[in-house]
């Protein structure tokens, strides 16, 4: 894939810091399970630990967005990354000995994770060209997906010649690239020159994000398909992959093929742009009710991988068209808010999804929850179509 984006030398700065980001975010948990193995963390210090990261990364999401649109975006990202970058060995120090300090140092490094999150959004809006903007944020895309299936296999063999500590110093490694690689950006607006509270300054981000219906309804549709259908899956594919199919092989698979499927869908996005991209966007996150519905009912195992690859490549019609166009329709002096308050609602509740579906299919069995997500993927979407600008995702007197 060879295009203009690809080859300016500031984007390809601002891509290695988000890959370097990405590779630190997912690396983390896998070495904290390594420590399970070796007995330096117990299994419910790990849960600790990734809770205190999940804190983290929600209470700092909304600070982060307020501080990117009031100070310069690179310099949010250099902060927050040597944030991370100083908590990651931290917390192998606290391994060996105070797991307050771990959990701490835990917190902080979500913390890092959360603020860079809105930053970079907003950051490469102000490093790419509008016209070229689609094509960064899929080649970005690419990078996580890599990332998903890069960062575990390296951890592993990693860990073969390396300790758990040394692996953390690594992961603090990869967040100082974060920090340090992203170029400056070229302002868009200049900055503000008094300063409100937080609050205040976070609720005017709230009322940019209102002043665009096709933002809202599509925000809404995104929360609920990952609150209940992703989180039905994660829950759900595990166990029907041991009690249906009798092994793990089928969520191996599953989630491999999510993952390439992702990739598909970036690379397609990465050359064609649809004529009704929100319409487009929308259809592609419905399609994530083939997932939840591939494990309702009794296929063959080469179904349910399938649906999880349509998953992918739908996730990705979504994912990409809605970064670019809130890149090109909120105001820019608000767009880190507004980046903010997409990944804290979306993103954010995830966690509660999951912790809500396994009691919930213990309640009602699982047959009744894939069924009432799978809906719930599919009208949610459908619903967000309805509502002006969707059909571009773009304030409706743009198109007239």
């Amino acid at each position: 894939m060879t295009t203009p984006v690809l080859r300016d030398p500031a984007f390809l700065r601002l891509w290695c810091g988000t890959t370097a980001s990405g590779l630190a975010t997912w690396a983390l948990p896998f070495v904290l399970g390594l420590a399970v193995l070796d007995t330096s963390l117990t299994p419910a210090g790990l849960g600790v630990l990734l809770a205190a990261r999940t804190i983290g990364f929600l209470a700092a999401v909304p600070v982060g967005g307020v501080l990117a649109d009031r100070f310069p975006r690179r310099r949010v990202v250099a902060v927050a990354g040597t944030a991370a970058a100083v908590a990651s060995p931290v917390i192998g120090a606290g391994l060996h000995g105070s797991l307050a300090v771990a959990v701490v140092a835990a917190a902080v490094a979500g913390a890092g994770q959360g603020a860079c999150r809105p930053a970079f959004q907003a950051l490469t809006a102000e490093v790419v060209a509008e016209a070229g903007r689609q094509r960064a944020n899929a080649a970005i895309t690419l990078s996580v997906r890599v990332t998903t299936l890069v960062a575990p296999s390296l951890t592993a063999l990693l860990a073969t010649v390396l300790p758990v500590p040394a692996l953390l110093w690594g992961t603090g490694l990869l967040w100082l690239a974060a920090a340090l690689v992203p170029p400056a950006g070229r302002p868009l607006t200049a900055l503000p020159a008094a300063r409100a509270s937080f609050a205040a300054e976070f609720a005017d981000g709230l009322r940019e994000a209102r002043r665009h219906p096709w933002f809202v309804a599509g925000l809404f549709a995104l929360t609920a398909v990952i609150a209940t259908g992703y989180s039905a899956t994660g829950v759900a594919l595990p166990l029907v992959s041991r009690d249906r199919y009798g092994s793990e092989a089928v969520l191996a698979a599953a989630t491999t093929a999510y993952t390439v499927g992702a990739l598909a869908g970036a690379l397609l996005l990465a050359r064609w742009t649809p004529r009704a991209a929100g319409r487009t966007a929308l259809a592609g996150l419905a399609a994530y009710a083939v997932a939840p519905l591939s494990l309702l009912l009794p296929v063959h195992p080469a179904v349910v991988v399938a649906a999880y690859a349509i998953a992918g490549v739908g996730i990705e019609l979504f994912n990409v068209p809605w970064f670019t166009a809130i890149q090109r329709e909120v105001e820019p002096g608000k767009l880190a808010r507004v980046s903010a308050l997409d990944f804290l609602l979306s993103y954010g509740l995830a966690p509660a999804g999951l912790a809500l579906i396994a009691p919930t299919m213990a309640e009602f069995g699982a047959g009744p929850v894939l069924g009432a997500c799978a809906l719930v993927c599919l009208l949610a979407p459908a619903a967000a179509a309805l509502a002006p600008g969707t059909r571009h995702f773009a304030q409706p007197r743009d198109r007239l």
